[in-house]
């Protein structure tokens, strides 16, 4: 028998309850514990988690050599965390580490030279713009291959544990004390904080950073303190103003609508075009060409749709404010429209990675998807599409969601100009594999429309439709018309990027391209 810190006398073992730990008082028990495979720490009473600056935090971490760091990019271009924390523990003398950005922008270019000397070693990203950091890794300067995973693929990985983060630090808008983080409020408010939900509740040290921290409790709360370590506060966590992508706008020229006109057209031959239908949009001018048309639809025949995903912009909010859509899910803002919208309208809902895209969960929205609209830089004559890399083998992007929603919507548009300068598009094997062709139901171009010839249904349904459909052969060979002959790509033999397919398996390598030399500008 043993006796409890009351005095109460208790055996060691109990038969259907088992081993009896006795109560020692109230606080001297506290440990670790670990809740569907999230790590939670356990705080004592009064225990301070506001810190003096990056490097105490670092510190506390206990962050040395080898180890992983992630961060999300809801800043996009305007981000000044990952510079400062980056920069922070290149001066502490710790090397080798593993950058798990889920994105990575023209902002970051002083990672090149924590590349350059051996701070960073590898890059984990979903998102990535072109710039210096994709430059430097495309001239092989990263000791280890770059991983590109799809936005899906990351939290599939992180619940895993096939990426493990021993620190995360989230960028908060608005945090208070105990570190409870919003995203819609404060000065740098840069919409919901979505890409960050699964590594604060899965990193082994969770620091918040913040340039505005109000009185305990922040409201509303989006991430809660019981994930948070330490909270930081810092001058400035970046500029809103870079959220907006130079992208973001309808296009008007003749060629842009001519393509938003046949992927519109598409959607609504096929049947798409419906009460309760749902529908997402790349922050292409053409894709938002076409989702202008689409809107144009919806609000002619009355349709009332259910929901807008993914990436949200001001055209999704004028959607939702006219009640053409019932919900709108964002993983993140592409302006700051849609950045107020989040923080003011309750049908303008946030939703974890996971939830939005996790191929190996219960519920991925992606799911329940009728129409995405997204872009490419090549598509061969099989229907894989490249996104990462352009012809010449240079790294101009990530995945993000084009594999994830490829495979789980109804119907998957890609939309192209058919040419860009000297390259025609349509290719016969695309120089990297992005997405699969089998996820990829019709290519649209101004020249006119393939369609996967895997969806004979679709074939089917447009047939006495009018529009312009063609074998993708056929656009191959005018493109090339237009353009002249394409050479492929010669390549070394080093390897410099793993691209993951959304379930962890191995799509494609990228290798360095043979002359391709670096030049930060």
């Amino acid at each position: 028998m043993m006796i409890n810190k009351v005095g109460r006398s208790l055996p060691e073992q109990i038969e259907h309850y088992g081993k009896v730990t006795p109560y020692a008082g109230a606080f001297a028990t506290q440990k670790d514990g670990v809740k569907t495979g999230a790590r939670l720490k356990s705080f004592k009473r009064g225990e301070k988690k506001l810190l003096s600056g990056i490097r105490e935090a670092i510190e506390k971490s206990g962050l040395r050599d080898g180890m992983t760091v992630s961060f999300h990019h809801h800043m996009r271009n305007g981000d000044k965390v990952v510079n400062l924390v980056m920069q922070e523990i290149a001066a502490m003398g710790i090397k080798d580490i593993r950058l798990a950005a889920s994105g990575i922008f023209e902002c970051h270019a002083p990672l090149v030279e924590l590349i350059e000397n051996g701070v960073i070693t590898q890059t984990v990203t979903n998102t990535f713009n072109p710039g210096p950091v994709a430059k430097a890794i495309t001239a092989g300067k990263l000791a280890k291959p770059a991983i590109f995973m799809t936005h899906g693929g990351r939290p599939r990985a992180i619940e895993s544990g096939d990426l493990h983060i021993d620190v995360a630090f989230v960028s908060a808008p608005t945090c208070d004390e105990q570190g409870n983080m919003n995203g819609t409020k404060g000065k740098s408010a840069c919409g919901y904080l979505s890409y960050s939900y699964l590594d604060a509740q899965y990193a082994d040290s969770v620091v918040a950073v913040t340039d505005t921290l109000v009185p305990y409790p922040n409201c509303p709360i989006e991430i809660t303190s019981e994930f948070v370590d330490y909270v930081v506060v810092v001058d400035s966590i970046g500029d809103p103003g870079g959220i907006v992508s130079k992208t973001l706008k309808v296009k008007t020229d003749p060629v842009s609508l001519q393509i938003a006109s046949n992927a519109a057209n598409l959607a609504d031959a096929a049947g798409y075009i419906k009460d309760g239908m749902s529908f997402q949009t790349g922050a292409s001018g053409a894709s938002l060409a076409a989702a202008a048309l689409v809107r144009d639809m919806m609000k002619e025949r009355g349709i009332k749709g259910s929901f807008g995903l993914g990436g949200i912009h001001s055209y999704f909010v004028q959607m939702l404010e006219e009640g053409l859509f019932k919900a709108l899910f964002d993983t993140q803002c592409f302006d700051l429209v849609a950045v107020e919208s989040a923080g003011k309208n309750e049908n303008h809902m946030a939703i974890s990675a996971s939830l939005y895209a996790n191929p190996h969960n219960r519920g991925a929205i992606v799911n329940y998807l009728d129409t995405v609209l997204l872009g490419a830089t090549e598509i061969d004559v099989d229907f894989n599409v490249n996104v990462i890399t352009g012809s010449n083998g240079v790294i101009m992007g990530a995945s993000g969601g084009h594999s994830d929603t490829a495979a789980g919507s109804k119907l998957t548009i890609v939309v192209a100009n058919l040419t860009r300068k000297a390259i025609c598009v349509v290719r016969e094997k695309v120089t990297t594999v992005t997405t699969p062709g089998e996820t990829i139901d019709a290519f649209v171009t101004e020249h006119g429309i393939a369609i996967n010839p895997l969806r004979k249904d679709l074939l089917e349904a447009v047939k006495d439709s009018g529009l312009p459909i063609v074998d993708i052969r056929e656009l191959k060979a005018k493109g090339e018309e237009i353009a002249g002959p394409q050479v492929a790509q010669e390549f070394t033999d080093k390897l410099i990027g793993v691209v993951e397919y959304r379930d962890g398996t191995v799509i494609d390598l990228v290798y360095q391209p043979k002359g391709y030399e670096f030049q930060q500008q």
